[in-house]
């Protein structure tokens, strides 16, 4: 890694630029970041006819870290198979960089628990983490129509299914660290319909073992779809395929009050960059209104400075001035309940930054 961290930025579409541009003040707040900035997505397509060029996967592939603002909009949906989507473009880089591993925290801060859909006795204690398998399953399996008849294939390999287990069954480890928490995976399939899943639990079971400190458990996604809204605060770590996870974890934002506080990190081979992006999406309809919430953004460039740039110190700084933000009562439009006062994105980082120079 460069003495100065090299930051490929994709704003990408819809409130992405909006988004990323307060994310790049709070990096400027800590120091010295040298940023690249590049096109992704349905800007791309507009700009270059793809959703992701060849040049951009190198500069990804070459920077220490890459900082991704959201992808898609209205402008770009279609139908035709032949037709380039924005979505191609984030599948793309995952898979051209390798990021095998997408990590999404779930915490909910306790002053937004009077924003969660469910009840404050529910939710309290919630802290556990998704472990979304990323470069394999449906989404990258043969796909097509013939006719009146379509089909995506599903597959997984042994070797795809170790190195996702054991990224979760190690995160669960480094998570109990002075916590006084007992680790546990949860390992989520649909073993009793699909061979793909019943392949994902006997490895997941076969390399439990060598986890002895770790507590391993199985569910159906069906049941642990019930299970995160019955009782969230009984998981550790969720471990699960890609599209499981693509829908587990979006469930599991809704626990915090909402998709604007969810942050990711999508990780590859150990020195390999990293991505970096908010969960929720490009969120057409409220673009350049100034009222989108920055707060997932910053809270993937704290993901960014622990997981790719080893500064898990700066890290902690942001996290904590979310929460000290949070608990005096500021809210962006997607935070607020019962008529509560609400800032933009302007006023948002602002207050973010001061906490931080505080």
């Amino acid at each position: 890694m460069s003495p100065t961290p090299h930051i490929v930025v994709l704003p990408g579409d819809g409130i992405g630029p909006e988004i990323v541009g307060a994310a790049q003040r709070l990096l400027e707040s800590l120091g010295e970041f040298e940023f690249e900035e590049h096109l992704l997505g349905g800007c791309s397509i507009d700009a270059h006819g793809v959703a992701l060029t060849d040049e951009v996967l190198a500069a990804c592939r070459a920077s220490d870290a890459v900082l991704l603002g959201a992808v898609g909009g209205p402008k770009w949906d279609t139908t035709d198979p032949d037709a380039p989507r924005p979505e191609q473009g984030l599948l793309g880089l995952r898979k051209g960089m390798g990021l095998y591993a997408n990590l999404r925290p779930v915490r909910p801060s306790p002053a937004l628990v009077g924003s969660s859909p469910l009840r404050e006795e529910r939710i309290a204690g919630t802290d556990l983490l998704v472990v979304r398998e990323l470069t394999g399953g449906i989404y990258f399996g043969d796909s097509g129509r013939d006719g009146d008849r379509a089909h995506d294939n599903c597959e997984y390999s042994v070797g795809e299914i170790e190195r996702i287990a054991r990224t979760a069954f190690e995160a669960s480890q480094r998570r109990a660290e002075g916590s006084g928490r007992k680790p546990r995976v949860t390992s989520v399939d649909k073993a009793n319909v699909l061979e793909t899943s019943r392949l994902w639990r006997e490895v997941v079971g076969r390399i439990a073992p060598d986890y002895p400190d770790v507590a391993l458990d199985h569910l159906l996604v069906d049941n642990a779809a019930m299970q995160l809204v019955s009782r969230p605060a009984d998981f550790d770590v969720i471990v699960t395929e890609n599209l499981f996870g693509d829908i587990l974890s979006d469930e599991s934002a809704m626990l915090t009050g909402s998709l604007g506080m969810l942050p990711s990190a999508s990780l590859g081979v150990e020195g390999a960059p990293g991505l970096f992006e908010p969960v929720h999406g490009s969120a057409p309809d409220i673009a350049g209104q100034g009222i989108a919430n920055p707060l997932a953004t910053f809270l993937s460039v704290a993901m960014m400075l622990r997981h790719g740039l080893d500064r898990p110190e700066d890290a902690a700084r942001i996290e904590a001035a979310v929460d000290a933000v949070l608990d005096r009562g500021l809210r962006t439009l997607d935070l607020a309940v019962g008529g509560e006062a609400t800032v933009g994105t302007e006023e948002m980082t602002e207050v973010v930054l001061k906490e931080l120079a505080a």
